[in-house]
Order: structure tokens, then C-alpha cells, then sequence
């Protein structure tokens, strides 16, 4: 998941990428942003995307930093919300760790540090130290591991989408043992970062954050499956939602 994916996927974003947002149905990040906004704050919104948090984030600080790899995503931000006067926007590799990227008082950062390349992934955590005030926090959701594994566990057992394509296969079976060994799950056949909710606290620690509420922000079976069971209730996939301080 590089600058080029990002900048080809951005036309057809809303058709391509899961809406987090969307599908909270508990609206607990947005209680989250809520818990540490203020009039008086600024925040960054790390990986805006298209900007379909700036809505939430734009009326609850006093400004707001829309940063991403993709100058689509960014553009095609602007044209939807031109209303959101207090929002300024960088394109920033967060993955570079020579980045330069704005120091707010609040981060918010969903779903984006998903790149399979654990050398990316140490500068993106690197990145978020910098752009993070002394005793600022940031609120980070990110794919869980877990939830994953009990997706497959399930695939394997009872094979909800038995006619479809995805199921394991022999060729595959080395390349996908060797992701899963380093928390890279496929989503929609693209190798993506997902984490342990221990692991997470490890790499906040190592970045001088600490990790004071973690909870699950829980999707629908059919966000996993095109066809789950009716049974398949409880428990729900999630991902991870992290509040942080930083030291």
C-alpha cells in the first residue's frame, strides 16, 4: 500500500474502502474525539483519506490538520466540504521519516497505518510521536489481529462462502503462513498490517505513549462474509480503538 494505490483507488474510495465511520454503529470513536475535543485544541486527522471525518473533527476544535499520502484523496476532500473554513491540508508520507507534518494537540488516526512493510510501519509510529503535543492524546483504530483470526478460525470450520474464491489453497499456503507470522491478513487480496491489542500497547510504550482505554469497536458478520449464517451472532469482528497520552 503505497503512494501509487492510494492515488488510484481515490475516484472510487467511497466503493473500495470499508466505512468505519458508517458502520460504528455504537459511535464510540466518535465519543472518543468528543472526550478529548475542545474550541481551544487543534488536531490532526493522520490518513484523511477523503476527508469523511473532517464533518465530526471540524466543528469540535478550533482547527483542524488533514493530512495523507494521496494528493487525489486530498483534492477530492476539498471539493466535498468546502464549507469546513477551519481545516487545512498537507500531503504527508507518513511512512517517511523525514516527513514534515503539522504538531497538534489531538491525533486521530483511523485505519491507516495498514502497509505490510514493518519498515514503514516503524516510521509511520515514529511520525506519530512528532506530530503529537507533550501530554496530547491520540485516538487510534486499527485492524485487529484477533478478530481475524476468528474470521478464519470460522472460514475454515464451517465455510460460510463456500462458492467463493478466497479459500486457501496450496500455492498460497506458504506466502500466507509467512504474513500471518508478521499480523498481514488479506483484505479484498491485498497483504494488510492487523495487531494485537498487546502488541499495540508495545508500540505505543516504545513511542512514549501511553495506552489508557482500548475498546472494540464491533462490525456486522457481513463486513467478513458475503453470506454468514444466521446463527453467527456473537461474538462480532472488530477493530481495536486505542486512546493514548503521550508523555
Amino acid at each position: 500500500m503505497d503512494r501509487t494505490y492510494w492515488e488510484k483507488i481515490a475516484p472510487d474510495y467511497n466503493e473500495e474502502i470499508f466505512d468505519v465511520l458508517k458502520n460504528d454503529d455504537k459511535g464510540l470513536i466518535v465519543s472518543a474525539i468528543r472526550k478529548y475535543a475542545s474550541k481551544n485544541k487543534t488536531v490532526v486527522d493522520i490518513g484523511c483519506a477523503i476527508g469523511k471525518w473532517l464533518p465530526v473533527l471540524s466543528p469540535a476544535f478550533k482547527k483542524v490538520h488533514a493530512i495523507d499520502i494521496s494528493a487525489e484523496n486530498l483534492e477530492i476532500a476539498k471539493r466535498l466540504y468546502p464549507e469546513l473554513t477551519n481545516v487545512e491540508y498537507h500531503r504527508v508520507d507518513m511512512s517517511n521519516i523525514r516527513a514534515k507534518m503539522p504538531v497538534c494537540d489531538v491525533g486521530v488516526c483511523i485505519n491507516a497505518i495498514l502497509t505490510d512493510s514493518l519498515k514503514k510501519r516503524k516510521s509511520f509510529f515514529m511520525n506519530l510521536k512528532k506530530c503529537i503535543k507533550k501530554h496530547g492524546y491520540l485516538i487510534l483504530v486499527i485492524p485487529s489481529l484477533e478478530s481475524s483470526m476468528l474470521a478464519s478460525i470460522i472460514r475454515q470450520r464451517w465455510n460460510p462462502d463456500k462458492d467463493a474464491d478466497d479459500v486457501i489453497n496450496k500455492k498460497k499456503s506458504g506466502i500466507q503462513l509467512k504474513n500471518i507470522l508478521q499480523g498481514n491478513a488479506e483484505i479484498d487480496y491485498v497483504p494488510t498490517k492487523h495487531y494485537l491489542k498487546e502488541e499495540l500497547q508495545l508500540l505505543l510504550n516504545n513511542e512514549g505513549f501511553i495506552a489508557e482505554d482500548f475498546q472494540k469497536i464491533e462490525y456486522q458478520w457481513d463486513t467478513e462474509f458475503l453470506k454468514p449464517p444466521k446463527w453467527l451472532k456473537e461474538p462480532k469482528p472488530w477493530d481495536w480503538m486505542v486512546g493514548a497520552r503521550k508523555l
